[in-house]
């Protein structure tokens, strides 16, 4: 499972010229799902995000988790997180999960970060066409990989 995490200051996802979700001060979370992902995967990430000390204490300093800034999370799946660019060209997608797994891994995964927060999260649509709007605050952007725990 890989995650690109941004803190936002806003950020929106657009499908069909309607708004999907929307938030002000918080993470924009673009989602890759494999095969081999688990409830395990999505157990230790959505700990690691809601833990994250990238926002800015009373000093201006790094140091609190969206759990303490009351911050908000927009979630989009994005596939091409697990784009192989080894050979050739052309990316290949053949480690992104297809959705009859992906689709049920990306729903624990929402519901496990809104248990984590304490509160419902927005969020895209699972395979759709998306326009995502943000303002990077920062910036600050951390690529998370549950198969490489860095």
């Amino acid at each position: 499972m890989r995650a690109v995490i941004q803190r936002v200051s806003q950020a929106s996802v657009t499908i069909e010229d309607e708004i999907s979700g929307q938030i002000g001060p918080g993470l924009l979370i673009f989602l890759g799902i494999e095969e081999s992902d688990d409830n395990l995967d999505i157990e230790w990430l959505c700990s690691k995000i809601v833990n994250l000390r990238i926002f800015s204490d009373d000093q201006g300093v790094m140091n609190d988790s969206i759990l303490k800034t009351g911050g908000d999370i927009l979630i989009v799946s994005q596939f091409t997180l697990h784009a192989s660019t080894k050979k050739g060209n052309c990316p290949s997608y053949i480690r992104a999960a297809k959705p009859l797994t992906a689709i049920p891994l990306y729903n624990i995964f929402v519901l496990q970060l809104e248990n984590f927060l304490g509160k419902k999260v927005q969020t895209g649509k699972f395979g759709a066409m998306m326009h995502v709007e943000l303002v990077n605050d920062g910036p600050v952007t951390i690529i998370m990989d549950t198969k490489n725990k860095e």
